[in-house]
């Protein structure tokens, strides 16, 4: 475990777990739980969004005796059941899923959103045109308003507390490098990063981008990791899980 005064954060993405994964994830978590002291899963923790794949997680995360913070993902919105996946996961009483929300583990803050698509710095989507293309880039900038929120209520409730935002979408272009180009206005949004260097977050995770980088950061300020845990193995971490020290 971590020193008197140190968190040790074990962070992963894109578990899409199916209806094949009962008992494949037991020793994960049982090693996860020796060696860090909150677990955060950054969203698509089910494959096809069924309730099902959400029970067989919960079941899996009997073995684990930490904490565990998260965020849904696009995933977990497939089939419009995000609600009943999110209500399944916090029927375990160490299991906190945020959506706008903060909440304070060992005592760190998290907050956590699962972001939205919309592109990056001079490239990124703006509220104009079609009527469906102003809803793509409203659901972007709701996205970052909530995220706003919820570290604004750790900043009036929590002084002086270190900040970690949970996301699933990336607020960054640099951790979704490595894929096709096309398709990085559907990766993530930089709408995403004004509030989370504003409120001096320390770190952000996020997933989703599976052919990404591993590490980046807003304005060299605020720390950012894709910790999908397709890039965790691509980029050769040595670990399942990324362990980040706070």
């Amino acid at each position: 475990m971590s020193g008197e005064n140190k968190k040790r954060i074990a962070a992963i993405a894109d578990l899409h777990i199916g209806e094949s994964d009962k008992g494949k994830w037991v020793d994960f978590f049982t090693e996860v739980s020796k060696n860090a002291d909150v677990l955060a899963i950054c969203g698509d923790l089910t494959d096809t969004g069924d309730e099902s794949e959400a029970h067989i997680l919960v079941g899996e995360l009997k073995a684990c005796s930490i904490p565990v913070v998260g965020v849904l993902g696009n995933h977990d919105h497939e089939k419009s059941r995000h609600k009943l996946i999110r209500q399944i996961m916090q029927s375990h009483p160490n299991v906190h899923i945020l959506d706008g929300e903060a909440t304070v583990v060992a005592g760190v803050g998290f907050a956590g959103v699962k972001g939205f698509g919309g592109g990056f710095d001079n490239y990124m989507l703006s509220m104009f045109g079609e009527g469906a293309m102003k809803s793509f880039v409203q659901e972007a900038v709701e996205e970052a308003l909530h995220l706003d929120r919820a570290l604004a209520r750790l900043d009036q409730e929590h002084k002086d507390i270190k900040k970690v935002a949970l996301l699933h979408y990336s607020p960054i272009k640099e951790t979704v490098e490595g894929e096709p180009e096309q398709i990085f206005p559907f990766l993530g949004s930089s709408r995403l990063a004004e509030p989370l260097s504003r409120r001096n977050v320390e770190v952000v995770f996020h997933g989703h981008a599976h052919i990404g980088v591993l590490e980046g950061s807003i304005a060299g300020k605020v720390k950012v990791f894709n910790v999908a845990r397709h890039v965790l193995h691509k980029s050769g971490y040595g670990k399942p899980y990324f362990l980040y020290e706070i």
